[in-house]
């Protein structure tokens, strides 16, 4: 429907679009932080983010801003459905932003700066002790805004929904146990049914190559190049806006199945944010609902799609065509099982579909003890190494493998990595949800034909915004709550034959 044109609705437009292009900014300077900036540059760039987190506070806390939305929640009833959703989301951002001080804000964008190139550093040397300041100021940062947002006594559980909004400690856990309960025996009997990968099976695919056939793939997928692009970086990830998404991923000559899927992940997340809708930019309505329903997308296309019989039957001549020399001596089936291999591995990024939630649990489970003061930050290591050992049956021989392996702490986003088991969960859903929509979608997929699949993803998840939040979403698109049945069906089927199959 239309949007009013009172004076004040434009006015809530014009501040909602203008802290939009700031934000822009700010994440293709976070962007160019990992792609482009100079080693000896970091200090200048942590400066640059501080101030511009400073301008971003100062327009979305604009006393303007306010007024207008006073005005509009005056008079509930003039606003017609659009405009009520945004009025309604506006004040909540608003409101969220207004009880951050300022100088909390510039504190933490400049310790997000630094703590990346420390854990960076870090990373690559596996030494912990140094950059174990950085996290303790970061869960410190964390535990002060849950006081200013009023969830001191509740401060993960403002956490979890700050990535997705409406979920709660105590509903993640929940399906994370039923998860486990199903998971962990599926996993023993996939796994003794496998056999590893041949050593060798994969080398010398050159990198000019695996970037055109990635580009071709993700263009196939539906991500428009003309508004986006794919570039390098230590760890995958999707950045900048909806008229600007700027991906990353990496590059290993002896395994090309690596860039290649980490590419479509990324693309995932592209596709969810250039399917939002252009006249809603800058608005709730052209914002995506959280981190839980954005992994759904990039896990969906990663996944279910990617790593399909029907998929492969359309990309598998093109694959070839790209590395005639290093494909030759491995037959389809031989390279349909390494796409689908199952073997745990140390490294979250780099683990199969089937391990993979056992990663997600396993930090769950540390940040929780983090914030209950259960677990200290110098004590990291050997909890993770434990964990590793409980979970996985494998045990880091460094923290480099180990806890230093993901990016995402050195940003302070604690709560995020449930919404990688969150989307997972959900991805499955959907999965099934459009499968029974859409009767020979694999036989589109086979075809190179994705279009069915982004055009029902584009309406029922895209063009929403914000305008439920997680488990509604979920429950309107699939008929029914979010569940870990779905994904252990998906693994069931997918998997389970082809350990039968090995042994």
């Amino acid at each position: 429907m239309s949007s009013p044109s009172s004076p004040a609705y434009s006015r809530l437009l014009s501040s909602l679009r203008r802290a939009h292009v700031l934000e822009s900014v700010a994440s293709v300077l976070g962007w160019d932080e990992q792609v482009n900036l100079p080693e000896g540059s970091v200090a200048c760039r942590a400066e640059q983010m501080t101030v511009l987190a400073e301008i971003l506070h100062a327009a979305a806390t604009d006393p303007d801003f306010d007024a207008a939305l006073r005005e509009l929640e005056a008079t509930p009833g003039a606003l017609e459905p659009d405009a009520s959703v945004i009025v309604r989301l506006a004040r909540r951002d608003f409101d969220r932003a207004v009880r951050l001080p300022s100088r909390f804000v510039a504190e933490k964008a400049r310790l997000q700066s630094e703590a990346y190139h420390a854990w960076a550093e870090n990373r690559r040397n596996s030494t912990f002790s140094p950059y174990a300041p950085y996290l303790e100021q970061h869960l410190a940062l964390a535990r002060e805004e849950a006081v200013f947002q009023g969830w001191g006594d509740r401060a993960y559980d403002y956490a979890i929904d700050r990535h997705d909004p409406g979920m709660t400690t105590e509903r993640v856990d929940a399906l994370f146990t039923e998860l486990k309960i199903g998971l962990l025996p599926l996993v023993r009997e996939i796994v003794a049914g496998t056999r590893p990968t041949a050593p060798g099976l994969f080398r010398g695919f050159p990198v000019a190559g695996q970037q055109a056939f990635l580009r071709e793939v993700t263009a196939a997928l539906g991500f428009d190049y003309r508004r986006g692009r794919i570039d390098v970086s230590l760890h995958p990830f999707c950045g900048g806006s909806p008229a600007d998404v700027r991906m990353t991923t990496r590059f290993d000559v002896d395994n090309p199945l690596d860039s290649l899927f980490s590419s479509i992940h990324e693309t995932g997340h592209g596709l969810y944010e250039q399917g939002l809708r252009a006249e809603h930019l800058g608005t709730p309505l052209g914002q995506s609902v959280g981190m839980g329903v954005h992994e759904s997308q990039s896990r969906l296309w990663e996944n279910q799609v990617s790593r399909s019989r029907a998929f492969w039957t359309h990309f598998e001549s093109r694959f070839r065509a790209h590395f005639p020399e290093q494909t030759a001596a491995v037959d389809s089936e031989t390279l349909y099982r390494a796409i689908n291999a199952v073997e745990p591995t140390l490294i979250r990024v780099d683990s199969d579909e089937v391990t993979y939630n056992l990663h997600i649990l396993l930090r769950f489970e540390i940040e929780q003890r983090l914030f209950r003061g259960d677990l200290k930050v110098a004590d990291l290591p050997a909890a993770w190494n434990a964990l590793s050992t409980e979970l996985l049956g494998l045990t880091p021989p460094s923290d480099r493998l180990g806890v230093l392996q993901d990016v995402h702490w050195s940003g302070g986003a604690f709560g995020y990595f449930p919404s990688y088991c969150i989307g997972n969960m959900m991805a499955a859903q959907l999965w099934y949800t459009a499968l029974a929509a859409f009767p020979g979608l694999e036989a589109d997929f086979a075809r190179g034909d994705f279009s069915r699949l982004l055009g029902w993803l584009r309406t029922e998840i895209h063009h929403q915004g914000r305008r439920y939040d997680t488990q509604e979403l979920v429950l309107r698109v699939t008929g029914e709550p979010l569940s870990p049945r779905h994904l252990l069906r998906y693994l069931r089927e997918r998997y389970l034959p082809l350990a039968d199959a090995r042994r």
